[in-house]
């Protein structure tokens, strides 16, 4: 393991797409930090005006713009070079903030949904153009995402929208959003649409109160397949055809399949190439074997003092908690989690009932792989967006705060990395969280902040050759108290405008050093 020091940090602050810097929004400056070299290479200097009340701040999809909304003003700036920098202000009807702004397809282009879904405003930040369009039908910060889709490559934009008390899908033109074509999708009240990622089909399944419907329609509204679960064929005056519904879609990074998680304890994974399909049951009692791995966690209170737990592997039948060999829950909740890893070869899920639990599927055989079961609920659990089979998870409650787990099929289990000894007071201050850095090179790497500080993590091993771009991305000469950054003044301040930073260099640390031994 490969730690660097602490550096300061906000709730704003999130690595780049592309994993190669870290911007923090602070009350004076958007601080912008180099992963490789852990130097800082811009710092924007912010007038007193936008240092509160900030409803987005987020990276652009090159990884090379930042925006920062505040009220009804958003600013678009230039990083890590460049002096770009674009405001909009946008008048709102009524005297509210924006439900939800982000970047659009590309840097140059920003998504402006406005309170209460009365329209989406669509911003060109170069040519100083706006297109609104009426009546989007979701419109918040969690929903807004799943009522529009960017087709992959070509940009063109597909909308969901409801008017008369029937649902819209429209295509709009990549360079003008100008509306190409508009049709009717046959759902009662959809829930959501997307692109494939291969831009193949457009996907758009319908509300959980109506059965479960996934349409996969071709780029002007033809629908392919329309696929209703397990009752196909049903007659519209049975009432068996409405299944427990959507109530999680995922795709898999290659485009080839799609995973529908309905309100029961089962998943089905439809192949687009022969739009086949193949059904995944969560059993309430998992047997062990040898293609079959079950990590159960071990905690070992020592004087009252919390230790960090291991896994041990387990031997016999297990049934995770929540579910019961017993139980008749298969339709009371369902799955609430669905994620392909980036090879599209394993699936993780997590059940309602079983909360503390991630299971791993073998996507091409339709088989179950591993079975993660923890003592606290899981938080996240998040695939490594490039490297495949490396999955992070993080759980719930007190002793897990600054805790995380990465586990892959090679490992002897989950292994815990623990960030207190790297935190001030050894503890956290904060809202913790932790996420990958989307670095192309081996080993992975990990972002982890606690809103006050972040801390940049290699797993790297120990004994690797320091100055290799495999084994440490920070072992080459790292000067952060000579800083490369130069400065955006955005009208000068008054008073003290010093930005206060914390500089820190590469510390080697062996974060396994209880588990030298393997565990049987």
């Amino acid at each position: 393991m490969h730690f660097t020091k602490s550096f300061k940090s906000s709730p704003h602050s999130c690595p780049s797409p592309d994993g190669k810097y870290v911007a923090t929004l602070i009350p004076t400056a958007i601080v912008v930090r180099s992963v490789a070299s852990l130097a800082i290479v811009r710092t924007i200097k912010l007038t007193s005006d936008l240092s509160g009340g900030v409803t987005s701040f987020a990276w652009s999809p090159s990884s090379t713009r930042v925006l920062l909304a505040v009220a009804d003003r958003f600013h678009v700036f230039s990083v890590p070079g460049g002096d770009f920098h674009a405001v909009v202000q946008i008048p709102q009807s009524l005297p509210s903030k924006p439900a939800f702004v982000d970047f659009g397809a590309t840097d140059n282009e920003v998504c402006v949904f406005s309170s209460l879904g009365i329209k989406l405003t669509l911003v060109n930040t170069v040519s100083s153009k706006a297109v609104e369009i009426g009546s989007p039908k979701l419109s918040g910060p969690v929903s807004a995402p799943r009522g529009c889709s960017f087709r992959p490559r070509t940009h063109h934009l597909a909308l969901l929208t409801r008017t008369a008390g029937r649902d819209i899908v429209s295509i709009h033109s990549a360079d003008t959003r100008e509306i190409q074509r508009s049709w009717y999708p046959e759902t009662v009240d959809a829930q959501g649409l997307a692109w494939t990622p291969d831009g193949r089909w457009l996907v758009v399944w319908d509300s959980p109160a109506h059965g479960t419907r996934v349409l996969f329609c071709t780029h002007d509204g033809h629908v392919f397949k329309d696929w209703r679960g397990e009752h196909p064929h049903s007659s519209l005056d049975d009432m068996y055809q409405y299944g427990p519904g959507v109530k999680t879609l995922a795709f898999s990074p290659n485009g080839r399949y799609t995973a529908v998680a309905d309100g029961s304890s089962r998943i089905f994974v439809l192949n687009d190439r022969f739009m086949g399909e193949a059904m995944f049951h969560h059993i309430p009692t998992i047997e062990p074997r040898e293609t079959l791995q079950v990590w159960q966690e071990q905690l070992d209170l020592r004087s009252g003092q919390w230790v960090v737990p291991s896994f041990i592997r387990a031997t016999q039948a297990v049934s995770p908690p929540g579910l019961s060999p017993n139980s008749i829950s298969d339709a009371r909740h369902g799955c609430n989690l669905v994620k392909f890893d980036s090879s599209s070869s394993l699936l993780a899920t997590r059940l309602d009932d079983a909360p503390s639990t991630i299971w791993i599927w073998d996507v091409p055989t339709a088989e179950l792989r591993a079975v993660l079961i923890y003592h606290a609920n899981i938080a996240k659990a998040e695939w490594h967006p490039s490297q495949p089979e490396l999955l992070l998870v993080r759980c719930e409650g007190e002793g897990y705060g600054t805790l995380v787990f990465v586990w892959d099929p090679l490992s002897n289990g989950p292994r815990p990395i623990e960030f207190s000894r790297h935190l001030a007071n050894a503890k956290v201050t904060g809202q913790a969280d932790a996420t990958w850095l989307n670095t192309s090179t081996e080993p992975a790497a990990l972002f982890f902040t606690d809103h006050a500080k972040y801390i940049l993590l290699s797993l790297a091993d120990i004994d690797a050759q320091v100055g290799t771009d495999a084994a440490l991305p920070w072992a080459t000469h790292v000067n952060t108290d000579t800083p490369t950054e130069f400065s955006i003044l955005i009208n000068n301040l008054d008073g003290d405008n010093t930005v206060d930073l914390d500089e820190g260099i590469t510390e080697l640390d062996d974060t396994f050093h209880f588990k030298k031994s393997p565990v049987p």
